[in-house]
């Protein structure tokens, strides 16, 4: 596995999830999702503005080994898209921590105090390393 970046949480389905200082999350899939994935080719954005609820499936992935869904670590909704995704899906392989998916306002301002979010360490346990 590469590099986990310390200042990311990660959920047990493979996302990353970064708090961002305007009070917004920030989404992502990590690079064993990734790895798992296979060369991904395509990604479904979700638009901006559509409101979500924590564990539902936001962004469809299609690689070459299959499909996944990438969930909601928690409810709001949605601000921002990736766009570059669009048109770039494999930035996801070779960025997958620069390659962020969604952004969400969170309902709830402290939601994710109450998540089962890994730290670097404790997902790379996970992860099996």
């Amino acid at each position: 596995m590469s590099q986990v970046p310390a200042d990311l949480r990660f959920t047990r389905s493979h996302e990353w999830v970064r708090l961002e200082a305007d009070g917004t999350v920030t989404v992502g899939i990590s690079h064993h999702a990734q790895n798992a994935l296979g060369d991904i080719v395509s990604v479904e954005l979700p638009p901006a503005g559509v409101v979500v609820a924590a564990g539902d499936p936001v962004t469809p992935i299609e690689s070459t080994e299959g499909a996944a869904d990438i969930y909601a670590p928690v409810g709001g909704k949605v601000v921002k898209v990736n766009t570059k995704l669009e048109s770039l899906p494999r930035l996801l392989n070779t960025e997958p921590y620069a390659a962020w998916l969604f952004r969400l306002e969170p309902s709830d301002r402290n939601a994710l105090d109450g998540l089962d979010l890994l730290d670097a360490a404790s997902y790379k346990t996970e992860c099996g390393e």
